[in-house]
């Protein structure tokens, strides 16, 4: 088996946990850096007194599987319809409102009734296995000349692997548009930064089910901390003071984009709220700069982030 030979495919699940069935037609996701993991595993130890000093067999008592990937960060190509990993912000506790023509926008969501999730296919050259009620986290990372990408983690219910022959999706074809051209400011102020960095930081709960087959109830998002980090140039105080804005607890607005310039391809990232917890200098090939972890806040409720695609 070939490691480059691997898909992905997902789509939002219409009951929890419930096999939703993607095709290779129409719900493939272009990803990079595929990697899983047994969430939770439980494996019995039976510590029972013996005359011998061996072990005795431990007994499985069930597992989640977790699974990461990155995705480029682009459009569908047509402004109003979702990108190819939609389904992925969705499961991420994101809302996702549709304009027809003009825009596809993801802001966060608290509501446990309207948090979706997904159904993942991974192929692994000739073994397919399947992820049913998956949720998880998104981050993102935005490096100057580069492609911003998305990096997910989902935890689900791993059913049985099988061997199938490996799916041959259909792609979006869009090109994503590397970070030149594209502004990036904080509380009004366009700094040169190199960098930076956002992620929601979701809260996954996996609670225990005596009655399932794996021993774990429906995975949830039960909390977010979204959050982040950027590197701008230093500059004198009269011009720019983020020490002064991490003393006075300041809330500035963070916006990056437009990040391309193609209709259906363009990127408009907004932070209403943000606010620094922590300054420290940094040395960028000798030119003095900062390094900024930040935290985002609510300004109107479910709002830390606005992610736009139009």
């Amino acid at each position: 088996m070939l490691v480059n030979r691997e898909v992905i495919l997902a789509k939002t699940e219409s009951t929890y946990a419930t096999d939703s069935v993607p095709v290779e037609g129409t719900d493939a996701m272009l990803v990079e850096n595929i990697g899983w993991s047994n969430e939770g595993l439980r494996m019995n130890e039976r510590p029972a007194v013996r005359s011998s000093l061996g072990k005795l067999q431990q007994v499985f008592g069930g597992t989640l599987r977790s699974i990461t990937f990155d995705v480029e960060l682009k459009g569908s190509g047509v402004a109003g319809t979702p990108p190819e990993f939609a389904p992925l912000l969705r499961a991420c506790a994101m809302a996702e409102a549709l304009m027809a023509l003009t825009s596809a926008i993801y802001t966060p969501e608290s509501d446990p009734a309207s948090i979706e999730s997904c159904t993942i296919y991974y192929f692994q050259d000739g073994i397919r296995y399947i992820l049913t009620g998956c949720r998880g986290n998104v981050n993102f990372n935005f490096e100057t000349g580069a492609l911003a990408k998305a990096s997910f983690t989902f935890t689900g219910h791993i059913a049985s692997p099988t061997d199938v022959t490996l799916a041959s999706p259909t792609l979006v074809t869009t090109v994503p548009e590397a970070l030149i051209a594209s502004a990036f400011t904080i509380g009004g102020f366009a700094a040169v930064i190199n960098a930076v960095t956002l992620d929601m930081a979701n809260v996954l709960a996996m609670p225990p089910d005596m009655a399932s087959t794996d021993g774990f109830g429906e995975v949830q998002v039960t909390g977010r901390d979204p959050s982040g980090s950027y590197d701008p140039e230093a500059e004198l105080v009269a011009t720019e003071d983020p020490w002064a804005d991490l003393l006075a607890d300041a809330a500035l607005v963070l916006s990056i984009g437009p990040v391309g310039g193609t209709a259906g391809n363009i990127i408009d990232i907004t932070m209403p709220a943000v606010s620094y917890r922590d300054v420290s200098p940094g040395d960028r090939d000798g030119i003095r700069t900062y390094e900024i972890p930040f935290g985002a806040a609510e300004s109107a409720g479910d709002d830390e982030i606005s992610l736009a695609f139009t």
